[in-house]
């Protein structure tokens, strides 16, 4: 097993130098106190000096690792607060169903069930990703079960949708999952249903599609873990060093506890327990809450969040909203907790030092989650953690200084600030005023709160440099649309949402997240100088060299014979 931590005693002899030099860099350090250097000197996976080179001669010794950056542009790693790879990449080894368009047609979904099922004729259910409902309605069909079952009567077919607020399933799997007419809807979702019978249409609305993986075989361990290597090496070559990944349970706990135990836990993850079956069954989620988390601790891995779906999603209309959808109906979607349950929740986990991240697209979904985290603040016996308001697709402006009051993360996600056909197709569901304000990150900031992002993969992609580059431009990256969408940022402010602010939403601030002595050695060496060049089109074509966490080198783009955990490119994962 590769010794990945350095872990020594605290009363043990230390070397009077360094471990690592990096010199005749442009290092942007994040530090307002020196936001500019040309040397790093780093000891036991922390900065121990910076200035010119100078500065750092003296801590070279025998045993030092010289790296000379011939001029490259060196910053803090990136924080990637809420993504998914284990339900991006599950499917690629489990060999599920994947259809591998942005947004299929129906034609293509049902070629691509069809050719699937041909492929697989002893495979007992047909379960894959993604079906998009703008289509469906751009072709004037209903998805739903009458269509699938034209399509495949006898099998049983569950498909997700692409922001995975909905499942369509046919007839077959909603008899093998025991749905009926009189199966009442779970407290975290609903089952679409006939007006007039009461028969579920074969759309499941956000939690309500847990009933149908609870009809599946779960995944297995080495499926996961498998899907999360892969995610951890992209992120890796693509210099995040540390991530949040949400929702999980007992199984991906222990694929992720594999990849530490053999080293390959290449950056710090915060595992977010599913509070609810949002998305999958956990089975042994209040052992884990319990204590039984504790065992997956490490210095790279820690369990101490839990996550769930306050609301929905766009698509089928269950974000809950301040008003209506739209004028002609008194619908402004739910909730999938009780503001009560909530507010009990939220002090509880607090007490415990649980982090609580919350999914609300919704703007009264945010408003009553703010609400629940001031509640609890004036209980006894918080610790007052940092909890994550996920999404925040649309805030109300009398929120945006209540983040900073709180002490809230506002996270947002990259896919749908900047035009695209996805966000014209998706997200015009929310109308033209509620659009004007979406992904507000600006506002947040200029409140005095601290935004992160999180890519969201497989909603968005898993890439953080289209992130980084849309919050400077809130312009599409490739030109397909010369629109901008929503108030951009400068990039020294993007800079620090992707790196300062992710350190301060996880609780490290006061240890990683800037270049500066004492905290934890998180580097990135980049091909380009991200101050040096026209944001865009560019910042997200960004090449990442060098990646270094806690000192370790874990990524080395250039030399495939360095000490680095991964080498070249980051890998095709879509």
């Amino acid at each position: 097993m590769r010794v990945l931590y350095d872990h020594r005693p605290s009363h043990s002899g230390h070397s009077a130098y360094a471990d690592l030099v990096l010199i005749n860099g442009s290092i942007y350090t994040g530090d307002p106190g020196l936001p500019w250097c040309r040397a790093l000197a780093v000891a036991r996976g922390r900065i121990v000096a910076r200035g010119d080179r100078s500065d750092v001669e003296h801590l070279i010794g025998a045993q030092t690792k010289v790296t000379d950056l011939g001029g490259r542009f060196a910053m803090p790693g990136l924080y990637d607060m809420h993504t998914h790879p284990d339900l991006a990449l599950a499917p690629r080894y489990a060999d599920d169903l994947d259809i591998g368009i942005v947004d299929p047609t129906p034609d293509q979904v049902r070629d691509a069930i069809l050719a699937y099922a041909a492929k697989h004729p002893n495979r007992e259910w047909i379960y894959g990703q993604y079906f998009v409902r703008y289509t469906f309605r751009q072709a004037g069909l209903v998805p739903g079960k009458d269509w699938l079952d034209q399509v495949m009567p006898d099998r049983p077919v569950a498909l997700l949708d692409r922001m995975w607020g909905t499942m369509m399933v046919n007839s077959e799997a909603l008899r093998r999952a025991g749905i009926t007419a009189t199966t009442p809807d779970p407290a975290n979702g609903y089952l679409e249903r006939s007006p007039a019978s009461g028969e579920p249409t074969g759309l499941l609305i956000d939690g309500a599609y847990a009933l149908i993986h609870a009809a599946m075989p779960p995944t297995p361990v080495p499926v996961l873990r498998a899907a999360y290597r892969d995610g951890v090496r992209y992120q890796s070559a693509r210099g995040v060093v540390s991530t949040k990944y949400v929702h999980v349970c007992e199984n991906r706990l222990n694929a992720l506890q594999s990849l530490d135990h053999a080293g390959e836990l290449t950056l710090r993850v915060e595992a977010a327990i599913s509070w609810q079956d949002d998305i999958f069954p956990v089975r042994r989620r209040w052992e884990l809450l319990a204590g039984e988390r504790h065992y997956y601790r490490s210095a790279r891995l820690n369990a101490n969040a839990v996550k769930f779906h306050f609301d929905g999603t766009v698509e089928p209309r269950s974000s809950y909203l301040m008003t209506p959808w739209d004028g002609n109906s008194t619908w402004s979607g739910k909730l999938n907790l009780t503001p009560e349950h909530l507010a009990d929740m939220i002090w509880d986990m607090d007490r415990q030092g649980i982090r609580v991240i919350a999914h609300c697209t919704g703007d009264a979904a945010s408003d009553t989650f703010l609400d629940a985290v001031e509640g609890a603040r004036r209980r006894p016996g918080g610790l007052c953690v940092r909890h994550q308001c996920a999404h925040s697709t649309i805030l109300h402006g009398g929120n945006l200084k209540r983040f900073r009051d709180l002490g809230v993360t506002a996270e947002f996600s990259p896919v749908s600030w900047y035009p695209s056909k996805f966000v014209s197709g998706a997200r015009s569901g929310y109308g033209a005023e509620r659009l004007s304000r979406a992904y507000n990150i600006k506002g947040v900031l200029e409140a005095g709160g601290v935004a992160v992002i999180g890519t969201d993969w497989p909603v968005s992609p898993l890439d953080p440099w289209i992130a980084l580059e849309t919050m400077v431009t809130r312009a599409n990256p490739w030109g397909e649309s010369e629109d901008r969408f929503g108030e951009p940022i400068a990039l020294p402010q993007a800079i620090d949402v992707m790196t300062k602010n992710g350190a301060w939403s996880m609780g490290i601030d006061h240890e990683a997240g800037t270049l500066e002595i004492g905290k934890s050695a998180d580097i990135i060496v980049l091909d380009r100088n991200l101050f040096e060049i026209e944001p865009q089109g560019n910042i997200h074509a960004t090449k990442v060299d060098l990646t270094f966490v806690q000192g370790q080198l874990v990524h080395d783009r250039l030399n495939d014979k360095s000490e680095a955990v991964w080498h070249g490119e980051a890998p095709q994962l879509w």
